[in-house]
């Protein structure tokens, strides 16, 4: 019986770790400025929106642990009851930046985490009017 615990173990965690992908470089991203600007309240973040979005696609499927070195720790962070987390990024100054950081209609990148802690869904509030290049 311990054997077969063992294995069920061994097989659970490599599942898990198999899931999602580590992020490559994004060439032309400044994370640092990204991070750097919580809340987008110095409109840092608009700048690094073009490098950002020429790699949209492959931020599918990435970990949780890779989004949070890349971006950082989210804005503003929500739990479903379904073990689905979704992070929120402001990317232009709105209501948020006042003292109390009420959540604002100001455009955000919104990720969207499945049950298994990867990207399933990479949206903004507002379509971008930003060029691709």
């Amino acid at each position: 019986m311990h054997l077969f615990r063992f294995f069920a173990a061994g097989a659970a965690t490599f599942l898990l770790t198999a899931c999602g992908h580590a992020l490559p470089k994004i060439e032309g991203f400044d994370d640092a400025a990204w991070r750097s600007d919580p809340y987008a309240c110095q409109n840092k973040r608009a700048a690094q929106l073009p490098a950002l979005n020429r790699y949209r696609d492959q931020l599918y499927g990435a970990r949780i642990a890779s989004i949070d070195n890349l971006l950082g720790r989210p804005d503003e962070e929500e739990l479903s009851a379904q073990t689905e987390k979704t992070y929120f990024y402001y990317v232009e100054p709105g209501t948020q930046c006042e003292p109390s950081h009420q959540r604002s209609s100001a455009n955000k990148l919104t990720l969207r985490f499945g049950p298994l802690g990867v990207v399933t869904e990479v949206l903004y509030e507002r379509p971008l009017a930003v060029p691709a290049s």
